[in-house]
Parts: C-alpha cells; structure tokens; sequence
C-alpha cells in the first residue's frame, strides 16, 4: 500500500516537471543549463527574450528541474539532479515497456524464421505427384 503511495508522488512530481518543459522557452533554459551552470545574464545573452523573462522562467524550473546558489550578487542556476531523475523513472516506464514489446517481437519473429528454415520444401516435381 505504500508503494503504490509512492509511485503516484513520483508522477505527480514529474508532471510538474514535464509541465514546466512544455514551453519552448523553458526547455531551451533548461538545455543551456543542462550543458553546465549558468546565471540568468548567461542565458539571457543566448535567448531572444529578456533577463526578467528569463527571470520568470527559472521560477518555474525551480519547481523541480533546477536549483540555484548565490555567487556574489549573481544567482547561478543549475540542473537539480533529483528533479530530472524523477523525469527519467517517468519515461523509464514507456521505455521499459516498448523494450519489452519490441524484445517479444524480435524473439517471435526470430521463432517463426526458424520455423520456416526448419521445414524442408518440396520441390515442383514433389508438388505435381
């Protein structure tokens, strides 16, 4: 009973996560971030929008995708290792299941071409008989 507690937690925390993500704008701070820590002015600098935007963004990216330290008088933004691993048990999931099909697929088909190879052919004459 708790287990199933807590796998609705790690999705619910991954929904966050993925909502977050669903802003073209948001995932590409997150990509830049992803490449190594950054401070708003850094990302800024390589985005069509403004620093208070950019700003706007992380707040919601801190919501479980990344997490920031103070530098000085600068914030620096990197990727929160737990957020994201909660994103990767999230797809983990779709992944494990089409491995597992495509898996079943493979060995079937493998299966049917021993099959094939396994029973001799008769040859025109034979069938003619």
């Amino acid at each position: 009973m708790v287990s199933d507690s807590l796998r609705f937690v790690v999705t619910y925390q991954a929904s966050r996560q993925l909502d977050a993500l669903g802003d073209p704008t948001r995932r590409a701070i997150f990509e830049r971030i992803a490449k190594g820590p950054l401070a708003v002015v850094e990302i800024a600098r390589t985005l069509p929008v403004s620093r208070p935007a950019v700003s706007q963004h992380l707040k919601v990216l801190k919501d479980g995708l990344v997490t920031d330290t103070s530098e000085g008088t600068r914030r620096v933004y990197s990727i929160d290792q737990a957020g994201l691993a909660a994103v990767r048990e999230y797809f983990d999931r779709f992944w494990d299941k089409a491995l597992d099909a495509f898996r079943r697929t493979a060995e079937a088909t493998h299966a049917a071409e021993q099959g094939k190879r396994a029973t001799p052919k008769t040859s025109n004459k034979e069938r003619k008989r």
